[in-house]
């Protein structure tokens, strides 16, 4: 069946179930923009609210934050502490803070997530969260 022939209707389509070929006005036409560009329209302007502005801006100034075991010179971070290591601990889930919420040092986030996990093992932090 090396050479099948196209039966075509008055239509213009072949058949078969394939689809009819595109009329030559159409194949000159740019294809529909899918969001390929993420620049969107770039005549937009400036944003309301931007670096200057105070309407619909940031409602408040971030202060950059710092390690509190190297502000206050803590070297060791004891796993007795309970009340220290509580406060790198979240309340609901009960999982470690990660240092860009705190601000602590790559260093001390080390020594304080094996201090955590020390204090668990011996119950004085909790696994998880407080029970509802």
């Amino acid at each position: 069946m090396a050479d099948e022939t196209r039966t075509t209707t008055a239509e213009g389509s072949t058949g078969g179930g394939e689809r009819p070929e595109r009329s030559p006005e159409r194949s000159s036409e740019r294809p529909p923009d899918r969001g390929g560009d993420r620049g969107g329209d770039r005549n937009r302007g400036p944003r309301p609210g931007g670096p200057g502005g105070r309407e619909g801006g940031r409602k408040y100034f971030r202060r950059k934050k710092v390690c509190k075991f190297c502000v206050e010179k803590i070297d060791a971070i004891d796993y007795k502490d309970y009340r220290l290591l509580g406060q790198f601990v979240s309340i609901e889930s009960g999982k470690i803070v990660p240092r860009r919420l705190t601000g602590v040092c790559t260093p001390h986030q080390r020594r304080l997530s094996s201090a955590i996990k020390l204090a668990r093992n011996i119950a004085l932090l909790p696994f998880s969260g407080r029970a509802s």
